[in-house]
């Protein structure tokens, strides 16, 4: 039973990124960033494979999300930022093109869409368990990924 919670808070903390002692919903977000410029740096991942990563990686991150929560007897833990990951890589499959204006406008528009939460985005953080946690972020990432993939076509980036 240790491993398995020492795994869920590993995912779920996006390896240690939840711990942040300062915005650490954005510390997930730069970490989601950073790892998708290496994959595209190493691996040439069009946009559309970072939906692909998403919907891969959202299984995960809803059990992590959902596990460390139970653990920590709280509907939402802060310390959780996989979620972040997951929206922020949707977010990303916007993009027209992937270079540093498309990654910071990426960036900024899912901590936005975030934050503010327009329907149906809030309602959907009353999911029970990790669902709740993670399809949330997952609408977020949408939205920004819409707005992001608007600005490419009118070539703001």
């Amino acid at each position: 039973m240790a491993i398995r919670n020492s795994f869920a808070n590993t995912i779920s903390t996006w390896f240690g990124c939840g711990y942040s002692p300062i915005a650490p919903g954005t510390v997930g977000s730069a970490a989601a960033i950073a790892i998708a410029i290496l994959i595209d740096r190493l691996a040439a991942c069009p946009p559309p494979c970072f939906a692909a990563l998403a919907i891969v990686a959202s299984p995960l991150a809803i059990w992590a999300a959902g596990e460390t929560a139970r653990q920590r007897g709280v509907k939402d833990p802060q310390i959780v930022v996989v979620d972040e990951v997951a929206g922020q890589w949707l977010t990303l499959a916007g993009a027209r093109a992937l270079n540093w204006k498309s990654y910071l406008g990426a960036f900024v528009l899912f901590r936005l869409f975030d934050i503010l939460k327009p329907p149906p985005v809030r309602q959907s953080e009353k999911l029970p368990g990790g669902f709740g946690i993670v399809i949330d972020d997952l609408l977020a990432g949408v939205y920004a990924a819409l707005v992001l993939l608007l600005a490419g076509w009118f070539n703001l980036y």
